[in-house]
């Protein structure tokens, strides 16, 4: 059974949304402003961000428009698909002591599926954001996406949540959450 994701546990890892890959993503424009939204949501709820790059200096920065976001923060580098083959990623992930995943980036049937792979396998109540994902094609985005489910995580949206995060309209970021789906 799915445990409700909680502000006290969960952690958003971003995954390789850089560079020239980043621009040619099946509905880059919508994945790019959810993405926004699920960072500047991630960020008024106080969740810490695992934020990851493949191979940086051959496939170039994240995109400026998550950048800019993340300003004050170290990008993870990594050579392995999985974010889990990358040890210092497990050491911040460690560190946090948090077992609740958020993986957000790109490619869905990639570096999103093997990471998703290797959390549940370590233990970790892992969920894909479905709507802050994607792939070259729609097909390899969908086979992704299948290939989560079948390994143990599940998928939400970024509105899904960010609402579930909050719990109530009482919560101290309610109205900054709801500025930033709108």
């Amino acid at each position: 059974m799915l445990a409700p994701l909680n502000s006290d546990s969960a952690v958003l890892v971003l995954v390789d949304v850089q560079g020239k890959l980043a621009q040619i993503m099946h509905e880059k424009d919508a994945l790019f402003a959810n993405l926004q939204k699920l960072v500047r949501g991630a960020q008024a709820l106080r969740l810490p961000i695992l934020w990851l790059e493949q191979n940086p200096e051959r496939m170039g920065a994240t995109i400026p428009e998550l950048r800019g976001l993340l300003a004050g923060a170290t990008p993870i580098p990594k050579m392995s698909f999985s974010c889990c083959g990358e040890p210092a990623f497990l050491a911040r992930l460690e560190a946090l002591g948090r077992g609740q995943a958020l993986l957000a980036g790109i490619e869905t049937h990639v570096c999103v599926y093997q990471t998703a792979a290797d959390l549940v396998a370590r233990g970790c109540a892992v969920e894909v954001v479905a709507d802050g994902v994607s792939s070259r094609t729609l097909d390899n985005k969908l086979i992704g996406l299948e290939r989560i489910r079948g390994c143990g995580a599940h998928l939400t949206s970024v509105e899904t949540c960010l609402f579930e995060l909050l719990r109530t309209a009482e919560h101290a970021a309610f109205r900054e959450i709801l500025t930033i789906v709108k």
